[in-house]
């Protein structure tokens, strides 16, 4: 069976219950996660053979992180180990006009003193037709950044398909390296680009428009910069408040443009890793359906993980078709 492999920071969740604020609260529910790892274990929950690299602490809190990967079926045995701390993240979950607030304790995290030399790549892409990254992890560390640099590297040379997801959040590029020029050198080996109109703009210094047109001219833009990218894949997010969401996505592939239908949420349980369920549908779909259904399912993926608590999508493969075929009412399963 064709491999997924993922590379990325696993990370703890922490948040008070529901909607409350810390200040509220005197417990706190945790949740595994991560942007890679969420990709990850979504294509797995899809029946997706997957497996993830990354640096994660030696003691109990590590352990039970590998065996969280491990229950979902992820291969961990690429996992370096380390005597780093896991890194943790907090979050408020907002409601209504209130938005969501999360602080990151990840500085000095088990996975950012990644090092090149603690990655075996070429056992780690030995059976893999596909490696997923994106720009969180090259924003971490200096380690970090050279360590994808190599696997990547390599996955060209082994002509491994690589989807790119360039996220760009400017306040973890903290260890002197900017963002754009990264990018723009990590994206030399990307086939599949997974964003839109914000991160084209950000490693092509554009100033593109959110209009359909201009994301066609931005796609062949950045496809005629980086010629080994095929396709872009956009999720487009219409926000009414912090609970009530409308998705949809678009696409080139080169020859045509194609959009979805908008998906309405009227009723956010948890908008984290949504973006990443959008990316694992898309991995699974090209795996299984033409372009158009596969971005079509990537956006049901995306709708549905708004339903879910905790970073990681649920959902299975039967559930995300019965989005595409008009059973958006929720009644019962009977």
């Amino acid at each position: 069976m064709s491999q997924v492999v993922t590379f990325g920071e696993v990370l703890m969740r922490l948040s008070p219950e529901g909607n409350k604020k810390f200040i509220q609260s005197n417990t706190l529910e945790f949740y595994f996660g991560g942007t890679e790892i969420n990709v990850g274990i979504s294509v797995a929950n899809f029946g997706g053979n997957v497996k993830h690299i990354s640096s994660i602490s030696a003691d109990f809190i590590g352990d039970t992180a590998i065996s969280y990967l491990n229950k979902f079926g992820v291969d961990t045995t690429s996992i370096a180990r380390s005597n780093r701390p896991l890194g943790v993240y907090f979050l408020e979950v907002g409601a209504v006009m209130r938005p969501s607030s999360i602080s990151y304790n990840r500085s000095h995290s088990s996975f950012s003193e990644i090092k090149p030399a603690m990655v075996d790549w070429e056992a780690a892409l030995n059976e893999a037709t596909l490696l997923h990254w994106t720009g969180i992890t090259p924003a971490l560390s200096q380690g970090a950044y050279e360590t994808l640099k190599e696997g990547l590297i390599l996955a060209k040379k082994k002509g491994i398909t690589v989807t790119a997801d360039p996220t760009y959040r400017s306040g973890l590029w903290k260890y002197g390296k900017d963002a754009k020029p990264v990018l723009t050198e990590l994206l030399e080996y990307a086939t599949i680009f997974i964003g839109g109109i914000n991160e084209i703009n950000e490693v092509l210094d554009t100033n593109f428009s959110y209009s359909n047109d201009d994301f066609i001219e931005a796609s062949k833009q950045l496809m005629k910069r980086f010629p080994s990218i095929q396709k872009v894949f956009d999720k487009i997010r219409t926000s009414l408040n912090s609970s009530w969401h409308k998705i949809r996505a678009r696409m080139w592939n080169g020859q045509e443009f194609r959009e979805t239908q908008d998906l309405d949420i009227t009723h956010i349980v948890d908008r984290i890793g949504t973006g990443d369920a959008f990316a694992a549908g898309v991995i699974y779909g090209m795996q299984q359906f033409d372009d158009f259904k596969a971005m079509e399912f990537a956006s049901a993926a995306c709708a549905l993980k708004h339903t879910y608590e905790g970073d990681v999508n649920f959902a299975t493969v039967n559930e995300v078709m019965a989005i595409l075929e008009g059973n958006v009412t929720g009644r019962f399963n009977r």
